[in-house]
């Protein structure tokens, strides 16, 4: 195959790929309404029983039925389309990486797609999607798949309007081995505090609702459980990003430029990401920084992880570091 023809390949892939994760975000949507007219329909029966002489013996003999037909029905379609859904979601993730690997192969040399900002993005992406898939069951994560299969597609579709960029050979600073060791943590990581700050993001709505059973939230797990899932999601990503933005980052800068630190904005953002999740981590652990508190405090975090990721390449233009950023309706090349 001719680069070309590679180039075509990942185009096509990363579109079914955005395809399928859009159908099984209408699957869950499904899921989801299912239940929460589940829940209401339980809540409308007790409350007309409760009023109702006749409608309570109406309810009693209902009750005496093992389960309706409306109410088989329904239950099968919400477990339908949650199995749907995921898998839907799983063949999205294998056709997204097939696209990332056809992008690498349509460059001369083949490289790994990680050259430019729009590279970045769509295997930022694929992390997310790929740890959720994978920590759906360990996790308990089904309540998540809408906020994650959303956000995909919003990036996704981002880095295909405003990010996109034909494929190129590396710069010389970026063809280096540190390339893969220092992109794949920082990736890896970036992907880990998105799930988790979804997770903090959902306690705080959760926490606003009173923590109740009924409608969609019904789907989502209790405040105790929501926060320790966002605490050891947070847990496992903290030390891949210090080893990106603390080890493998100085290295390759001093490799790239005799430096280990410039001062360059997107060093400094990666630092501030970094004291943010210390602080989260540490509160939570030494001062009792449970619940609300610590999920403001990640979602902070979360803000600074994604100005880094991208606001920098829009509102600066002394970064050193290697993502093609439009600025003003011009591709401005910026070196590493």
């Amino acid at each position: 195959m001719t680069s070309h023809d590679w180039d075509q390949l990942s185009s096509h892939a990363l579109g079914a790929a955005g395809v399928l994760y859009f159908l099984a975000l209408i699957c869950h949507l499904v899921e989801w309404s299912a239940l929460a007219g589940r829940r209401t329909a339980v809540a409308e029966r007790e409350l007309v029983g409760a009023g109702a002489p006749d409608a309570a013996q109406d309810d009693r003999q209902a009750a005496e039925q093992p389960r309706t037909s409306y109410d088989e029905k329904r239950e099968l379609r919400r477990e339908f389309s949650a199995r749907l859904g995921i898998l839907l979601t799983g063949i999205g993730v294998v056709i997204h990486l097939g696209a990332l690997v056809a992008r690498g192969m349509a460059a001369e040399p083949h490289r790994v797609p990680w050259g430019n900002m729009y590279e970045f993005t769509m295997s930022g992406t694929f992390v997310v999607v790929a740890a959720y898939v994978l920590l759906y069951r360990r996790l308990t994560l089904a309540w998540m798949a809408p906020l994650v299969l959303t956000f995909a597609l919003i990036i996704m579709m981002i880095g295909e309007i405003w990010l996109y960029e034909p494929i190129a050979p590396l710069t010389e600073a970026l063809n280096s081995y540190w390339l893969v060791i220092h992109v794949v943590s920082a990736i890896l990581a970036t992907g880990a505090f998105t799930l988790g700050g979804m997770a903090s993001a959902m306690y705080l709505v959760k926490a606003r609702a009173g923590d109740r059973s009924t409608g969609w939230l019904a789907h989502v797990p209790s405040l105790p459980v929501l926060d320790r899932v966002a605490y050891r999601i947070h847990a496992f990503a903290f030390p891949v990003w210090t080893f990106a933005v603390l080890i493998t980052g100085p290295i390759w800068a001093h490799e790239a430029w005799s430096s280990y630190w410039n001062w360059d904005p997107k060093e400094v953002w990666a630092f501030i990401t970094w004291v943010v999740y210390a602080g989260y981590l540490h509160a939570r652990a030494t001062a009792g920084w449970r619940g609300r508190n610590a999920a403001i405090l990640a979602l902070v975090g979360m803000a600074t992880l994604w100005f880094n990721f991208i606001g920098i390449n829009y509102f600066s233009t002394t970064s050193s570091h290697s993502y093609a950023a439009p600025v003003g309706g011009a591709v401005v090349e910026v070196r590493r």
